[in-house]
């Protein structure tokens, strides 16, 4: 679940790329609490600048990160709160071909969605947890969605940025014996590879995971599965979300510990590692800039080897079982290993205080 990937693992041109996938364009919400999730993308420093032509979906921004919040009353992303609660419902991937991605994505065994199952007008099919996938070629050179499709809204909330620039990886959460299936699903129809594969275990709890890059080398997916005990974090949010879906986004920051900074006072709660991880930490990871005392008071994870480090957090539960990840790379991009047994005993604290396990 603390799998991350960067473009630095860039694909080569020769490595398949059936659909054409060129990264993530957005990131759809809905929830039964939109003035609870607007003041989250706030704090995060995302401004609220447009909304879909005739819907009301609003469009917020932070560099190149890209949120949709879906407020109508009816359709598909209004069903799907009402069976998950705050849910991520679709994501917008980009692709080089639109139309030519889903010809090729439903051709390959993908389950096309409808234009009536649909609030977007973009050609989809459906994802983990029947989420969408929405395929956009929109974006960089050739123009922008948000100035075709949105229109701005008389009344902006700008809010200072905080330095977080692009979503690093997502992550999934399925159910024990169903991880094998979902890996082959973003493999058979995309052309995504398998990265690393993990078997973590806590002190009451354990999990699998298997981490998977996207065929153009932009972002990763770790699908998580559940081990042993039925209260394991994996389950816990399986229960919660009423199905499998995505557990939580990364950020990408330009500087983490000054975005922290920016951050203070607001709505967001971080995850507290133990004092005595510190203890180790800078021995083991020796090559960090920062200021310790810095990484120490937010409660940042470190982990890295000769050619560089990260730099990583996670936050408590925001939006019913999902949380955020915030992650800055120091010319290293692997996949935070060290880190995996402090964060793991964390969120098995984190249950523990909530009564879960």
């Amino acid at each position: 679940m603390n799998t991350q990937f960067t473009p630095e693992h860039q694909a080569d041109d020769t490595q398949s790329n059936p659909l054409g996938l060129r990264g993530i364009e957005f990131t759809e919400f809905a929830t039964p609490d939109s003035d609870f999730m607007e003041k989250v993308f706030l704090d995060f420093g995302f401004s609220k600048l447009k909304s879909f032509k005739g819907k009301d979906i609003l469009y917020f921004n932070q560099n190149d990160i890209h949120f949709l919040m879906n407020n109508e009353r009816k359709g598909f992303s209004k069903s799907f709160a009402e069976r998950h609660g705050p849910a991520i419902c679709s994501m917008g991937w980009r692709v080089d071909d639109a139309q030519y991605a889903y010809e090729q994505a439903v051709k390959r065994g993908a389950k096309p969605a409808s234009d009536v199952d649909k609030d977007l007008p973009y050609p989809a099919i459906y994802g983990i947890g029947d989420s969408l996938i929405y395929f956009i070629d929109l974006f960089g050179d050739k123009g922008s969605i948000y100035d075709a499709d949105f229109d701005d809204l008389e009344q902006p909330v700008r809010v200072p940025e905080k330095g977080f620039m692009n979503v690093d990886h997502l992550t999934n959460n399925v159910y024990k014996g169903t991880m094998e299936t979902w890996a082959n699903f973003y493999k058979d129809i995309f052309g995504f590879t398998d990265v690393r594969y993990f078997d973590i275990r806590g002190k009451k709890t354990a999990l699998i995971s298997n981490a998977l890059k996207s065929p153009d080398g932009s972002f990763c997916i770790p699908i998580n599965e559940g081990k042993d005990d039925k209260n394991n974090q994996i389950d816990e949010y399986l229960d919660e979300y009423h199905g499998p879906g995505v557990q939580h986004l990364a950020f990408a920051s330009r500087d983490l510990l000054s975005s922290l900074d920016a951050m203070e006072g607001t709505s967001i709660q971080t995850l507290d590692i133990n004092d005595d991880y510190y203890d180790q930490v800078f021995d083991r990871v020796p090559n960090v800039t920062e200021d310790p005392a810095r990484i120490q008071k937010h409660q940042v994870l470190v982990d890295g080897d000769e050619k560089g480090y990260l730099l990583q957090i996670f936050t408590k539960n925001l939006f019913g079982p999902i949380f955020i990840e915030l992650i800055q790379r120091k010319e290293h991009h692997g996949f935070g290993e060290g880190n995996f047994q402090a964060l793991f005993e964390s969120i098995e604290r984190d249950q523990q205080a909530r009564g879960v396990i």
